[in-house]
């Protein structure tokens, strides 16, 4: 069976630990999203990693900060993904060639400002890729039932990622209300 290709759209702090030009300050600096398919790789669980921006001249940065984050933790972790677009060129559709190159079955993670979520993710819908998207899912309703039919006429899945119950100011809150 062949491994599923993965596009990452969305360059911030959740894919790569990257924000406004630096390193987040945040508990998220080694980023969340990125990491998480470099380890899938290494397990042989998806195949070819790509990712998606506006400015493709982040990415030198971007590729410097992933490889000193994660080398000293990760020994021998390909930290390598093809980028759209290129680190010459500004472009906000660079997501949809980066779309055009994998194939029905692949999969796209979207984190990107959530006014976005919805054409990005309906264009992976029409191209039979699978779509894990920050919350929230889309902003309407009329979007996220459009949504779920289109998924489920292509026959793939469409699903939100929820990373804020890991966050420790929410494990705080529930630890204190167990009590």
């Amino acid at each position: 069976m062949r491994r599923p290709n993965a596009l990452m759209i969305g360059t911030g702090e959740y894919t790569t630990g990257f924000v406004h030009d630096q390193a987040s300050g945040s508990d998220k600096a080694a980023g969340v999203v990125a990491l998480t398919l470099f380890d899938l790789r290494r397990r042989g669980l998806v195949g070819d990693l790509s990712m998606a921006g506006v400015r493709g001249t982040k990415f030198p940065a971007i590729r410097a900060h992933i490889e000193q984050v994660h080398a000293a933790t990760y020994a021998n972790l390909d930290t390598s993904f093809k980028s759209f677009p290129a680190d010459d060129a500004t472009d906000p559709s660079a997501y949809l060639r980066a779309m055009n190159e994998l194939q029905p079955g692949d999969l796209v993670t979207i984190f990107t400002p959530d006014d976005q979520h919805f054409s990005m993710a309906m264009a992976a819908v029409e191209r039979g890729l699978h779509a894990l998207i920050a919350k929230p899912l889309v902003k309407t309703l009329e979007h996220h039932l459009e949504l779920a039919e289109a998924a489920r006429e292509k026959g793939v899945l469409v699903a939100m990622e929820v990373q804020k119950r890991w966050d420790p100011i929410y494990v705080d809150a529930r630890d204190r209300i167990r009590r």
